[in-house]
């Protein structure tokens, strides 16, 4: 994505914490039943992974194959869906998508789920994460007279999945091949004419899971989602595999799963930050993992004071976690404005109004006089937090001190996280007085990187952003541009 200071800071202000790119939702009714509305509940669930545009495209696997039909644009997904769209939404088969741009503008042509017409017929596609070789592969892709309709590197996917279609014997055998030249982060979900197929890269940067629901198979990014549309939890996709739901059933390929799996780089920061906390990935209870972040705080950065609050919502599992630890009492210092949504007119900086009051406000009486424990997920430019901070002290509160539940952001992640380049990193050539001093809290601590593996019961993740050590070799250049 491309940075731009004053919108981002807008955007921070409304939802202070960093983003991810999308989630997706699939779905496969083998008794032919119409799948759409299905999908829209499953999207309302995912709606934390991406506030900028969503869509959903179904098909009729008992209908013509190249009759794929697509309702997508700008904006929530009860924005974007309404009874009456949803309706027209004719199939058994279908694949949705919310997206938050992290490479690639903010438009709708950028929306997805892309769908294609090609020779061998037609495929939809939608794609959580960010390539690191996007860009060769797309001049690879138009030196041999590729028209490209958008700026995401999802359609330098499906343009090389429909490609290698041609050549392959199914479909699966397609996305197999294609994934070969994939370098980065990818959560796949592809419906063809006849077939639903889920792919996960083998590093397993970002989540995707199968569900069941009487004779319906749902593939989607976080459990969560399974539970609102009344699914079971069948079991993850593996890093590096690839799945298959047919009504004869699930068919599995681990090819180009790591015969190591230590060499696996789930993303850490779903677990601090990104899933909704009611979400299970790769066995691990996110919730449990933020109160286990939180209780580790109270152990390492302890501190006396009055009253543990959390940043909502992100922050409030941790601040139970450190006040369950510290034995110092959890409370509410914040009321969240719930009807403030990504699109709302933002503050002028002429107008005296703060963008994060306009969203949270501190109940005076909670905190005036007392000792505050502050708990957020992360801390990105710091402008938010120090605001935040300021309306504590502002209402009262004797002394705040900052705890955040992850390490410092020293790096930027191209993996489908939009953390900024250094230079736009408060942490980034600051000491921690310096970071302290700049969001005027009387003590800060960040959690431990030694404390990570602990998060999700050891299994291999990745830390780049905390630490510089990708587990994929970086581009020279930002691929998170108009490119991307």
């Amino acid at each position: 994505m491309a940075f731009d200071m004053e919108e981002q800071f807008s955007e921070e202000c409304v939802d202070s914490g960093i983003h991810e790119e999308c989630g997706v939702f699939g779905a496969y009714d083998f008794d032919g039943n119409d799948i759409a509305s299905t999908v829209y509940y499953g999207l309302f669930a995912l709606q934390h992974r991406g506030q900028e545009s969503c869509g959903i495209a179904v098909s009729d696997t008992n209908g013509p194959k190249k009759n794929i039909q697509v309702h997508k644009g700008m904006g929530l997904v009860n924005e974007v869906f309404s009874s009456e769209n949803l309706e027209k939404l004719k199939g058994n088969i279908s694949v949705g998508h919310v997206r938050y741009s992290t490479a690639g503008s903010s438009t709708r042509e950028n929306a997805q789920p892309l769908v294609l017409n090609y020779y061998k017929g037609t495929l939809a596609l939608a794609h959580n994460g960010n390539l690191v070789n996007a860009l060769e592969l797309r001049e690879e892709l138009e030196k041999t007279g590729a028209i490209f309709q958008t700026t995401i590197d999802s359609e330098v996917i499906a343009y090389h999945v429909a490609k290698e279609r041609i050549s392959s014997a199914t479909a699966e055998e397609a996305v197999l091949a294609a994934m070969r030249k994939l370098k980065g982060a990818y959560s796949l979900i592809v419906m063809s004419p006849r077939k639903l197929i889920g792919a996960r890269d083998p590093f397993g940067f970002r989540p995707l899971c199968i569900g069941k629901r009487d004779n319906t198979y749902f593939l989607t990014s976080e459990t969560c989602a399974l539970d609102t549309v009344g699914a079971e939890f069948v079991r993850d996709v593996e890093p590096g595999e690839v799945v298959t739901l047919t009504p004869s059933g699930i068919v599995s390929n681990r090819e180009l799963c790591f015969k190591d799996s230590s060499k696996q780089a789930r993303c850490i920061f779903e677990y601090i930050y990104f899933a909704r906390p009611d979400a299970v990935i790769d066995g691990v209870g996110v919730y449990a993992s933020r109160i286990k972040a939180g209780r580790f705080l109270a152990m390492d950065s302890p501190v006396e004071a009055d009253m543990v609050v959390g940043v909502p919502e992100s922050g409030n599992p941790a601040a139970q976690g450190y006040a369950m630890e510290s034995g110092i009492p959890y409370g509410t210092a914040f009321i969240k404005n719930s009807y403030v949504g990504r699109t709302f007119i933002k503050p002028k900086q002429s107008m005296r109004e703060s963008s994060v009051q306009v969203k949270l406000n501190v109940l005076k009486d909670a905190v005036k006089g007392k000792r505050i424990v502050m708990i957020d997920d992360s801390i990105v430019r710091g402008t938010t937090c120090h605001r935040i901070v300021r309306m504590l002290k502002d209402a009262g509160a004797k002394e705040v001190h900052v705890r955040i539940s992850s390490p410092p952001f020293l790096h930027p992640c191209y993996f489908g996280t939009d953390i900024p380049s250094e230079d736009q990193l408060i942490a980034y050539g600051k000491t921690l007085d310096e970071i302290r001093d700049s969001i005027e809290a009387d003590t800060l601590a960040y959690l431990g990187m030694e404390r990570l593996k602990e998060l999700n019961n050891g299994l291999p993740y990745c830390d780049a952003c905390f630490s510089g050590n990708y587990p994929i070799e970086p581009p020279t250049q930002d691929i998170r541009g108009e490119q991307g």
